[in-house]
């Protein structure tokens, strides 16, 4: 399913309420980290800098086109700060790590969010042409991949580092917005796994595979969003706060490392 932080249309989208836990009091667990979430002008993104923020993070805001809105997260979060950057583009990738490292002198945790897609059933062979292919798996593998190459000499120099990136339940069903989407998402969840392998001791790699998640992207998805209440265990599609809450455990389970993990409400087991 789309994750995507920046929509394609003007959809009228009020969020949902979050049904997961808050910050306990004085809960600082990532107090001096800096938290770099690309495509968090909204949705996913937005949420997971907020819940990371009230951890005790310092947290960079990015988009690529949604400058405003990123703004005006960042400066809702305390020491936070937006930088405007294509992941897809090799030398904006390489630009925004020097540029948080410049602001903020480390990086933590890299959460590789960013995603881009085309609403194509996956009957109309034709209309997945290879410029669709080129555009979605320039931004959600070789995008992923570029920034977390520039990424890991300072993950590794922070002593704690880690990448998180969010997949999709598309990546391992034959589900989502668009065969080359759904590819996209596989090779994103394989490369989670082949980083784990390679970058340990020093670095942790783990991901998150939502499947619907209520965002600007998905406002109007009302006959999917049907589909997962009536088939899933939880009867409900997921909220942006429902992913970020995983990725938090995540960012906390020390042991943890090359795990992508399912958040469908259990959709995966009908």
């Amino acid at each position: 399913m789309v994750h995507s932080d920046e929509p394609t249309g003007t959809q009228s989208y009020a969020p949902p309420m979050s049904s997961t836990s808050t910050p306990l009091p004085g809960d600082s667990t990532f107090d001096g980290q800096v938290v770099l979430v690309t495509g968090s002008s909204s949705g996913i993104g937005a949420a997971v800098a907020r819940r990371f923020a009230a951890l005790g993070a310092t947290v960079v805001i990015n988009s690529v086109s949604s400058v405003g809105a990123g703004q005006a997260v960042a400066a809702e979060l305390p020491n936070s700060s937006y930088i405007q950057a294509d992941v897809a583009d090799e030398a904006d990738a390489a630009r925004l790590i020097d540029e948080v490292i410049a602001a903020h002198g480390r990086l933590d945790i890299l959460i590789n969010n960013a995603g881009t897609t085309a609403v194509i059933p996956h009957s109309d062979l034709e209309a997945a042409s290879p410029d669709v292919w080129r555009r979605i798996f320039d931004v959600n593998v070789i995008g992923t991949w570029q920034l977390t190459v520039a990424a890991v000499p300072h993950l590794r120099a922070s002593g704690v580092g880690q990448v998180l990136n969010v997949s999709s339940l598309a990546g391992s069903r034959p589900v989502g917005s668009s065969i080359p989407y759904a590819c996209s998402k596989a090779a994103l969840t394989h490369m989670t796994h082949l980083l784990a392998n390679t970058l340990g001791p020093d670095i942790r790699v783990n991901g998150v595979a939502p499947g619907l998640v209520d965002t600007p992207w998905t406002a109007d998805w009302s006959v999917v969003r049907q589909f997962v209440q009536a088939q899933a265990p939880l009867q409900r599609s997921a909220t942006p706060e429902d992913v970020a809450e995983v990725l938090v455990g995540l960012a906390r389970a020390t042991y943890v490392t090359g795990e992508v993990v399912t958040i469908d409400g259990g959709l995966n087991l009908r």
